[in-house]
This record gives C-alpha cells, structure tokens and sequence, in this order.
C-alpha cells in the first residue's frame, strides 16, 4: 500500500473542482486499492475522496457494510425532502466536529472500480458519508454547510 498523505485545510487543492474519469486505466485501479487501503485501516475512517490525498479526480471510497468500495463519477441522482443535522468531521480538518444539514436519504450513480454503472441507494450514516465525499469533489468542506454564526466560533 502506498503512504497517502491527507491535505489539510487551507491547502488549495481542496477548494478544486475534481475531473472526471474517462477511463479505468490500472493507475486509476491502484489508486482505488491505496484508497480502500487507507480507509479499511484507519480508525473510524468512514470515506475518503482523491482530492483529499492530492488527486484531483472523481473518486471516493465509502465504507459500506460489505467494507470500503469506491465509486468512480459519483453523482446523487434523487434525494429525499427529508433532511436531518448530525456531526461530522473530515481527516483534511483535524480536531473539527460540526452539525451538518444533509438529506436523509439519496440515490447516487456511479462506476465501480471495474468501470461498470451501479447505482445505490443509501440512508442515514451512509447517505451523510456519500453526500459529504461528493462534496470533497466539488472544491465543497463541512465548513461551507454551516452557519454564520458556528463559522464565527470556529478557529480553524
């Protein structure tokens, strides 16, 4: 497994829009396996995105009940009305924990690391785990979903 190395906030590349991946080379494929790596052995890991280790392509991993996986060009497709604030915290922002507004309940499409379409549907714990990954690939950091008044308490 390679070493990754998280970047931290205010790194500039975390604040990048990722590109799409054209095709699943195998650099793509070893870069998903460090991925899960990382994230199987990293305590309370529940995701990582590329831009958080430096790559700017439209990659995440989340941990599902089958154990880590990747999703290559993820894109929430529905989501319910229903939204719902929970902590959360982010490896590119140590030490921070945040009450975050997410949706109860989305339906992402994506690839898998073998290139083919999947789709899955994911509630609760697993929805705000897709949803803040994706987030990571639009330039987007829990810092950005609160409010005013939390971002003047903050001290990061």
């Amino acid at each position: 497994m390679a070493i990754l190395e998280i970047k931290k906030y205010p790194d500039p590349i975390l604040r990048k829009k990722c590109e799409e991946v054209k095709e699943v080379t195998e650099e793509i494929k070893n870069l998903i396996e460090d991925m899960i790596e990382f994230v199987r052995k990293t305590p309370n890991a529940a995701g990582l995105a590329a831009p958080q280790i430096g790559v700017l392509k439209r990659i995440i991993v989340v941990e599902t009940k089958e154990g880590p996986k990747a999703f290559i060009n993820p894109k929430i497709v529905k989501k319910t009305k229903e939204t719902e604030f929970d902590w959360e915290g982010c490896f590119s922002i140590p030490g921070v924990f945040l009450k975050i507004k997410r949706w109860k309940g989305i339906e992402v499409e994506a690839l898998n690391k073998e290139g083919e379409k999947v789709k899955i549907k994911a509630v609760g714990l697993a929805a705000r785990i897709f949803q803040d990954e994706i987030d990571h690939l639009d330039g987007i950091l829990i810092i950005d979903r609160i409010g005013f008044w939390q971002k003047l308490k903050l001290k990061i």
